[in-house]
């Protein structure tokens, strides 16, 4: 009864073209081995959001249609040229090829801990011709992948070399597809970096604490000179703010709270406390309580001091140990 059964079967599906078509399995896409090898990275620009960097890449595949000479895109690249390639069939009928690429490519700051920053470089390439039905990369890992020459005052971390699919919601205009979405294999490069920062946050924040300190010098002052304690106050507000302008012009536009956010602020807070402070010390010598205001005038600006720089040590402290997000 099987027997009679599963040659039913066998007659119906080769007698049939379309349920033959249908069980009929797809082609397997061809394999392209990529490797990577950089040599530099350099031209950092943070107000741009890019960087170039150099790099050999080198590809071993079999079909000689994918002619990665022609069709190798680099997505996110704002401009990347060929100063070298060179093409050779292996015995085996491999074709590999090697080339030197000089990218500058867009990048995707995070400076939400600047300068305390960890970022990741992003290097991709595709098949400009060739979906993921067609070849799929896989990334050749063997050996190093990196020189020593790399950006001044900034750290490796990692280098991540790995295959993946991109996907596209759209057909690019072929009538042939019947949805618009297609997918095609891309090899991803991506490099995490930290930046040496201690050398850099002095000579940026120097400025707004050299402010904090002469508002604070304002404790010092006799509590009936509140004309001169308010003008410190106010010459450091003006001082702060300045400095917050001129380490925002070398930054992207951002919509998220920074660290160079946070402190700022925090010092303008303070500075205000100061001045509510001093405002409060003259009131009490209006009222006759010397001693009272002298005894205020001392423990505030203790306590304010010792705030600020516990504040300002664990916000740097949070910023130092954040790792960047993918």
């Amino acid at each position: 009864m099987k027997n009679i059964l599963f040659g039913l079967f066998a007659l119906l599906y080769f007698s049939n073209p379309g349920i033959a078509k249908t069980f009929k399995p797809k082609p397997k896409p061809d394999t392209v081995l990529v490797g990577v090898y950089i040599t530099s990275v350099h031209d950092v620009d943070f107000r741009q959001k890019e960087f170039a960097i150099n790099l050999w890449l080198w590809l071993k595949y079999k079909n000689p249609d994918f002619d990665f000479l022609k069709n190798l895109e680099v997505p996110m690249a704002k401009s990347f040229q060929k100063s070298y390639s060179t093409l050779d069939t292996l015995e085996d009928g491999t074709i590999y090829i090697l080339m030197k690429v000089e990218c500058v490519m867009k990048g995707n700051w995070k400076i939400s801990h600047f300068p305390f920053d960890h970022q990741k470089l992003r290097f991709y390439i595709e098949n400009s011709m060739y979906d993921a039905t067609k070849l799929v990369f896989k990334p050749d890992t063997i050996g190093k992948h990196f020189g020593d020459y790399f950006l001044m005052d900034w750290e490796k971390d990692s280098l991540v070399i790995k295959s993946d699919i991109k996907k596209y919601e759209t057909a690019f205009g072929d009538p042939a597809m019947a949805k618009p979405h297609s997918e095609y294999s891309s090899l991803k490069v991506i490099l995490s970096v930290h930046r040496q920062a201690w050398g850099l946050f002095f000579k940026l924040f120097l400025g707004m604490y050299i402010a904090f300190l002469i508002a604070w010098l304002c404790f010092f002052i006799n509590t009936d000179r509140t004309e001169f304690r308010l003008s410190l106050s106010v010459g450091s507000i003006f001082a702060v703010v300045g400095n917050k302008y001129i380490i925002d012009s070398a930054l992207p536009e951002s919509n998220t709270y920074t660290l160079v956010d946070t402190l700022h602020a925090l010092t303008l807070f303070y500075i205000f406390l100061v001045i509510a402070s001093s405002i409060f010390t003259f009131k009490l010598n209006q009222e006759e309580k010397k001693e009272m205001a002298e005894k205020y005038n001392t423990l505030t600006g203790r306590i304010l001091l010792a705030f600020y720089v516990a504040l300002n040590a664990w916000f740097i402290f949070k910023s130092c140990f954040t790792e960047a997000a993918d």
